[in-house]
């Protein structure tokens, strides 16, 4: 899923000191003009991920029994624990195809847990990566395009060093080999089922909070050098997987997806641009280095902020009144129009907004988020820009990262482990998508 970006407070204040010490990113050169990708129909669509949704599925004496980093650090105390039930997503996929269909998308975004088909290094569970290929041709059958997420935040524990956390996730001495035979495997598997691919969710967020704020594993607080380091190996595994993806099936579609909200300046709280200039680089950087490998650039968009320190430390909690959600979040619909002229005026490519959404227990205020935000990407369509896609976020109420199970981004709750409801917005969203196959 999304993040909310955050910047610990040390940093925040940290900032309300320091002169402008952080430029803005460079401009980005466009690289020569390449053949247009062709998408077909407009995606309407939804999107899950692996370890906010599927159960673990695996008896505990197991030998494929495994553990994420996420798994790991809730253990430490970090972050609140998920729990090993989820929302039933691997045991029972069927109950969420069922409710794909009725919201009459046709394409599905779900992800692979590297832990359930790699649980100890080098050693691969054969029935797990034979049900993910199951997942994606039960798709097809039912009319519904699936796209393959292979990270979603998630790395299996034994990448994960718990006493030396410089040495973890993305800066693990054995991570980029380890994730070439992962993606290598994957590929090899999905490549005659699957056509779109993301090799990465959200890399540009997950990098600054993990090795930064402080907030996600693996808990770095305000470690520029490691933020540094896991940056550029992060990037090397971005590449590496588009090659393989593309070796693998020369006609599929890479997809990078971000998290861009829009940043406001605020001249009197952020006078030397410090702030603002530190969350254009969280909003580019990583993009910046791999643009030229995918076909498609995916925008998460949820919020706007004003881009300050004071901002940070006084983050509003809750759905304080009609425009926060029940993350804090400010609604603001014109701030996606905005997001999406600045990535087609930067890079030039199609552009997918891969998920959008609202934590809220308002079924009228879902909808009218959705029609809003609807109504933006169609006003930058007519402004130019070329959109491919639109999927809210999520298809089932689930576990939200380090907030653990506080937001209800469902299009349906789940009444029991076979069985989802589909809320108001779900069936606006059906009746929407019917009306309106073209945006």
């Amino acid at each position: 899923m999304n993040i909310s970006c955050k910047v610990p407070l040390a940093a925040a204040a940290l900032a309300l000191l320091l002169p402008a010490c952080v430029l803005p990113p460079k401009a980005y050169h466009k690289p020569a003009a390449t053949a247009a990708v062709k998408t077909g129909e407009f995606w309407w669509g939804t999107s899950t991920a692996s370890f906010q949704n599927e159960d673990r599925g695996v008896a505990h004496d197991s030998p494929y029994y495994f553990k994420t980093d996420w798994d790991v650090f809730a253990e430490e105390g970090h972050i609140p624990p998920r729990g090993d039930d989820a929302t039933f997503s691997w045991t029972n996929f069927d109950k969420d195809l069922a409710a794909l269909k009725k919201l009459g998308v046709n394409h599905y975004r779900f992800g692979i847990e590297w832990g359930r088909v790699e649980p100890k290094p080098g050693v691969f569970n054969e029935a797990a990566i034979r049900q993910y290929v199951t997942m994606a041709r039960q798709l097809k059958a039912a009319g519904i395009e699936p796209i393959v997420t292979l990270w979603h935040f998630t790395f299996p524990d034994w990448l994960y060093d718990t006493k030396k956390k410089s040495r973890s996730n993305f800066l693990h001495p054995d991570v980029e080999k380890a994730w070439s035979a992962y993606v290598d495997k994957m590929l090899t598997a999905l490549a005659p089922h699957v056509k779109i691919y993301v090799p990465q969710n959200e890399p540009n967020g997950a990098l600054y909070i993990g090795y930064f704020g402080g907030h996600w594993p693996p808990g770095l607080l305000l470690t520029s050098g490691a933020l540094k380091k896991a940056h550029t190996v992060a990037v090397n595994m971005f590449r590496d997987a588009s090659g393989i993806i593309k070796r693998k099936r020369p006609d599929a579609i890479v997809m990078g997806i971000y998290s861009i909200p829009h940043w406001r300046r605020n001249f009197l709280q952020d006078p030397t641009q410090f702030v603002y200039n530190m969350m254009m680089h969280q909003n580019w950087e990583h993009l910046d280095r791999v643009a030229d490998t995918m076909d498609i650039i995916g925008v998460n968009y949820y919020y706007s902020q004003d881009a300050s320190a004071a901002r940070f430390i006084f983050r509003p909690v809750g759905e304080r009144n009609s425009n926060y959600t029940q993350n804090g979040w400010e609604i603001n619909p014109e701030g996606l129009h905005a997001t999406l002229l600045t990535v087609k005026e930067r890079y030039g490519k199609p552009i997918v907004v891969s998920e959008n959404g609202i934590g809220t227990q308002s079924e009228q205020k879902k909808v009218r988020y959705f029609r809003e935000h609807v109504n933006q990407m169609r006003r930058a369509m007519n402004d130019g820009v070329d959109i491919r896609g639109f999927f809210p976020w999520t298809l089932i109420d689930n576990y939200e990262w380090a907030e653990g199970y506080a937001a209800n981004f469902g299009l349906t709750s789940m009444q029991d482990k076979k069985t989802l409801v589909i809320g108001p917005t779900g069936h606006w969203l059906s009746k929407f998508i019917r009306s309106n196959p073209e945006p």
